[in-house]
């Protein structure tokens, strides 16, 4: 009997010790998915489920190193990027997908600041993320308020994801995905966008008192779908619905926000 091997999926992000957000996030819904996942870390935070106290970037060389390390040996069949941190570790994650990932999809979770304020990405980092790292991508998922400060445009209903999705693309990236839990009301819409005119909204009902991390398990989702071979709105449509059911089983295990908890099995059905 022929063994289906999972898709590996390479996940560059930072660590969350307290397991809501950042790359452990990830991780645990790469496995939900049914994905091997590996990882890089770029950076050490002092975090807990309320607000993030400190964050300690990895040299860049280092996460060079390990990205070109795992790349040569497993390989990766999608790959998910979040914080970065640096500017210097942007250009140089950005130059090893040109040179060892070419025809990998990557979707980039563009983390610039926590929901508690703290600044994840440096702002000298802001311009090398959009001029060198997201044209490389397939797919770009920022939230509200960080489509706001990569373009620049209000966003703060439904029709500005439209305006910033607009300028997103004229920048250069081939498709974005803008979610719109940040916005009021009752329903949340996460709108796709790409550059070959496809456009669709995803829409669901409000949980109440979003949790965190959210972000980065919509981009790993999407990451594992990729991976799996689904069509990239395919991919987005799973990892909706992944999130919604992960909000709706969400627990509070310390003192501050909401986690996700994934009770969907490896196979995602």
């Amino acid at each position: 009997m022929e063994v289906l091997l999972p898709p590996r999926v390479l996940v560059v992000a930072g660590s969350d010790p307290s397991g809501g957000a950042g790359l452990q996030a990830d991780l645990k819904a790469l496995q939900a998915l049914g994905a091997y996942a590996t990882s890089v870390i770029t950076a050490l935070t002092v975090q807990d489920t309320a607000r993030v106290h400190e964050v300690v970037p990895v040299d860049p060389w280092v996460v060079e190193r390990q990205m070109a390390a795992v790349l040569d040996d497993v390989g990766a069949d999608s790959i998910k990027i979040g914080m970065l941190a640096r500017r210097d570790t942007v250009e140089l994650v950005s130059r090893l997908c040109q040179s060892k990932a070419r025809g990998i999809p990557i979707v980039l979770d563009p983390v610039l600041a926590s929901s508690s304020g703290h600044e994840l990405l440096e702002v000298g980092g802001h311009d090398a993320l959009i001029q060198r790292l997201m044209p490389l991508c397939a797919l770009v998922t920022p939230n509200a308020p960080e489509a706001e400060l990569l373009t620049g445009i209000p966003v703060r209903e439904e029709a500005h994801l439209h305006q910033a999705a607009d300028r997103l693309l004229l920048m250069g990236q081939s498709a974005v995905l803008i979610t719109g839990g940040h916005l009021a009301g009752e329903r949340v819409v996460d709108l796709l966008r790409t550059a070959d005119g496809l456009e669709r909204r995803f829409e669901s009902p409000r949980l109440p008192d979003t949790p965190h991390g959210t972000g980065c398990a919509l981009a790993s989702a999407i990451a594992a779908g990729l991976g799996h071979g689904y069509t990239l709105e395919s991919a987005v449509e799973r990892a909706h619905h992944f999130v919604h059911e992960a909000i709706a089983r969400a627990f509070r295990p310390g003192r501050g926000r909401r986690c996700l908890h994934y009770g969907w099995s490896v196979s995602g059905n």
